[in-house]
């Protein structure tokens, strides 16, 4: 068994007797928001996916899929975690060029989150960002997604894909500073914060912030405990203002 595999057995230990008892149906603080319709059946797996094209970037899609997926050691809920493309089944490669393999199809129907990393968006005749605007198969895909039951999610320049699409109009958002004024430009209402949390609608600004949307979605899905839980395996705490309707 190596060290990280060590440090998650050993935490997710720690903190299974809470997430158990909260499990079994203890009753809700009064005035506690309700929880997220995807969280109403504990036994059905949260399903999560991330959407993936040439010239993301690997932060981006890194952070908040190592997030989502080593939740499943603070709570019985199962967590399914999939990278996934627009344009079906296949590799990509990052800005960086890592290139990942063994992409799943589209298949928004059978996520319960759809998260949207970024990249590119520097460098216009690049992959990243603006090549998947031009190209339009991914906004037209993110623009068909929406429906009861999925919260779309998005970080730093991904959230410039959630704009194209239509998604951000009229809605509080954020995404990376550099962008912040195009965003407000096709009508986000852009808000000075880490992560804004609109309901179905979850952005986060900067490279980084897929550590704080991969634990903010885990709070609100899975519960505080397997938020605290994944602080201590990861070392990190969440940074950064939250802003929630």
């Amino acid at each position: 068994m190596n060290r990280r595999q060590l440090l998650r057995t050993t935490t997710a230990l720690g903190v299974a007797a809470p997430t158990a008892a909260a499990a079994s149906g203890a009753a809700a603080a009064p005035g506690a928001a309700p929880a997220p319709a995807s969280a109403q059946d504990p036994s059905r797996p949260l399903r999560v996916h991330v959407v993936m094209f040439d010239g993301v970037e690997e932060l981006d899609f890194a952070a908040p899929y190592e997030v989502l997926s080593a939740a499943r050691f603070f709570t019985p809920r199962p967590v399914e975690v999939r990278y996934v493309s627009a344009t079906g089944a296949r590799a990509v490669t990052g800005a960086y060029g890592t290139a990942v393999r063994g992409l799943r199809s589209w298949d928004p129907g059978a996520a319960d989150v759809l998260v949207v990393p970024g990249g590119g968006y520097a460098r216009r005749d690049d992959p990243g960002v603006w090549a998947e605007i031009d190209r339009g198969t991914l906004p037209r895909a993110l623009a068909a997604a929406p429906r009861p039951g999925l919260t779309v999610a998005a970080l730093c320049t991904g959230v410039m894909l959630l704009a194209a699409a239509g998604l951000t109009a009229g809605r509080p958002c954020t995404t990376h500073h550099r962008a912040g004024a195009d965003l407000r430009r096709q009508g986000g209402l852009v808000k000075d914060a880490r992560v804004v949390d609109d309901g179905d609608l979850v952005t986060a600004g900067g490279i980084t912030s897929g550590l704080d949307l991969g634990l903010r979605l885990v709070r609100r899905e899975l519960g505080a405990d397997a938020a605290a839980g994944l602080e201590e395996m990861l070392e990190y705490e969440a940074r950064g203002t939250v802003w929630s309707a």
